[in-house]
């Protein structure tokens, strides 16, 4: 443990504010902007004033230790890139709409870095031919830019950020598999280090990364933009996206009955239609019309449900559809508000799966005020496509175990795919294997966003004062604040005292600012530092010293003498700068 200087904060850059930003929706936002520690420069673009880079060169310091650990090889790769790599990829045309494109004074095509898949599998591609040097993964530190359409929460979605991106590079799916649970528990201890134990590891949707797998890291909170399914029993947990549930059968111990149509005046919503013929919403069917691209689709969903737009993205393998417009369900001969799947001509019919299990439901009669009851799927319509497309409902059932879904949200703090053989086989990074024939590389991809991390403490660590720092990854460990003027005996004796800390190898700051003790106080509260030793005049006479740590609201009064002990036996910590 090396000896550490004390900083002053006379000269220390940071200026609070009372007032957080009028477009701070989030706590961290708020906290970190009011404790001047990060500075907009535009929408999605922050400057790391000292403090906060201090937080995120201790973050990434934990992440070294843990990619380390698991025999991770750091490098780093350019910021801005060829498109070349991006177009062999598939990626540059593949119409992501995040992605910073531009020409050099060459009129060459280049690309701001999203991610680095592309540049990794170009550099491995040269570098390896055989299997004896395999396994291994090349990990970063690095400013990636995503032109996203709409930043929000300060550092939790922001266009231009530092993320550790890893890559790992395999001869079989067997051995990625292996790789890939070493990886997820590097990340949980990353999480734990840096005081977000609690962070949960959900199924993901892989997205433009590509491959067969992927998983997402949760920091669990009603602020987060993520939603999530977690079952309460077995704590299996998805993100909504690709969450799943046991679909209930409706009806199941009925027998079919005739078709019959109703009259239902003034009906078009579920829970009207449901109130009027005296069944519950569950009974239903609810059939949407959408385009995709220049083709109309119906898609079938019990009442009671909700599409799920990423699910039907997947069934469409397409993100280009939206809702019909009145004229093109007219055109079409469908009657809006009443649409039955019946007897549908020429139209894409997608069902969820919920539907196939559910006996004599309510449906349009695709007729203005009339509805048909005992709607049976296989006897009076069929679907092209059965998938599942409808969101989990909270309360629903786990198929894994059975028990109870709570819907919930999250911040997403971290991901990791199995990339498979999506880029070496587009790229052509091959290797030869013991047989002598050549195979390509099977990848895994890992990462974790440096300031969205230190966003998501924040998120879970704070008061109404102010920020409350795990010692871990606080900028400082103590502050000590003399109550007097400079060559007071207050002063001197805690000056001292700082130096003397300090040369434990404790980072401490100095409060020696020429403000009342009142302001002070609101200021180390709002930063967020652990540990505050306070000696006045009064205390020093007392031969004492106030302590009093950020997390607790009552302090103590600790002998001068016997301080330095004091400190040593109750600040623990592994990062330091």
């Amino acid at each position: 443990m090396r000896e550490q200087r004390v900083k002053k904060m006379s000269n220390l850059l940071v200026k609070t504010l009372r007032e957080a930003p009028a477009d701070a929706e989030l706590v961290s936002h708020k906290l970190l902007v009011r404790a001047g520690m990060m500075k907009q420069l535009a929408s999605g673009l922050y400057s790391y004033l000292p403090l906060l880079y201090r937080v995120m060169r201790k973050i990434e310091q934990i992440m070294r230790e843990e990619m380390d650990a698991i025999e991770g090889q750091e490098i780093n790769m350019p910021v801005v890139h060829s498109a070349d790599v991006w177009k062999e990829s598939g990626r540059y045309h593949a119409d992501v709409v995040e992605m910073l494109k531009f020409v050099d004074r060459k009129n060459r095509d280049m690309v701001l870095a999203m991610t680095h898949e592309e540049v990794v599998t170009d550099i491995v591609r040269t570098s390896v031919d055989s299997y004896k040097q395999l396994p291994f993964m090349l990990y970063h530190m690095q400013t990636k830019f995503r032109d996203e359409a709409r930043s929000r929460g300060g550092l939790i979605r922001v266009r231009e950020f530092v993320m550790k991106d890893g890559y790992s590079f395999h001869k079989d799916f067997d051995d990625l598999d292996n790789y890939y649970k070493k990886v997820a528990q590097a990340y949980k201890n990353i999480y734990t280090r840096a005081g977000l134990e609690d962070a949960v590891m959900v199924t993901g949707d892989s997205g433009m990364m590509g491959g067969n797998e992927s998983h997402e890291f949760m920091h669990v909170t009603e602020s987060g933009e993520d939603r999530l399914a977690i079952c309460t029993k077995c704590n299996d947990a998805s993100n909504m996206e690709v969450a799943v549930e046991k679909k209930r059968k409706i009806n199941f111990d009925q027998e079919m009955k005739d078709i019959k149509k109703v009259h239902t005046p003034e009906c078009k919503e579920i829970n009207e239609v449901a109130d009027f013929l005296g069944v519950s919403p569950e009974e239903t069917l609810k059939t949407l019309i959408y385009m995709c691209e220049d083709e109309m689709v119906l898609l079938v969903l019990r009442g009671d449900t909700h599409l799920n737009e990423a699910k039907l993205s997947k069934v469409l393998q397409s993100d280009k559809f939206r809702p019909a417009k009145a004229e093109e369900i007219e055109s079409a001969g469908l009657v809006a508000g009443f649409v039955s799947p019946l007897e549908v001509d020429n139209i894409r019919i997608i069902a969820d799966e919920a539907c196939i299990e559910a006996i004599n439901m309510v449906s349009g009669a695709n007729e203005v005020d009339y509805h048909l009851l005992n709607v049976n799927y296989g006897r009076d319509y069929q679907a092209d496509v059965v998938s599942d497309i409808t969101e989990v409902q909270d309360g629903a059932e786990c198929v894994k175990c059975g028990g109870p879904i709570k819907v919930t949200r999250g911040i997403e703090i971290g991901n990791i795919f199995k990339l498979g053989t999506k880029y070496s086989e587009s790229m052509g990074a091959y290797y030869t294997d013991s047989d002598g024939e050549t195979k390509p590389l099977v990848m895994g991809c890992y990462g974790i966003g440096v300031g969205r991390l230190a966003a998501s403490v924040v998120e879970k660590y704070n008061d109404d004062n102010g920020i409350i720092w795990p010692l871990n990854i606080a900028p400082y460990h103590v502050v000590v604040m003399p109550i007097g003027k400079e060559g007071s005996d207050a002063y001197v004796e805690a000056e001292k005292i700082a130096n003397s800390i300090a040369s434990l190898g404790m980072e401490v700051l100095f409060d020696d600012r020429d403000l009342r003790t009142g302001v002070k106080f609101n200021d180390l509260d709002l930063l967020g530092i652990p540990l505050r030793i306070v000696i006045g005049n009064k205390s020093l006479k007392q031969n004492e010293a106030e302590i009093k740590w950020r997390k607790e609201s009552d302090s103590q009064m600790i002998s001068l003498d016997n301080i330095l002990e004091w400190v040593k036996d109750n600040i623990k910590y592994d990062v330091f700068i």
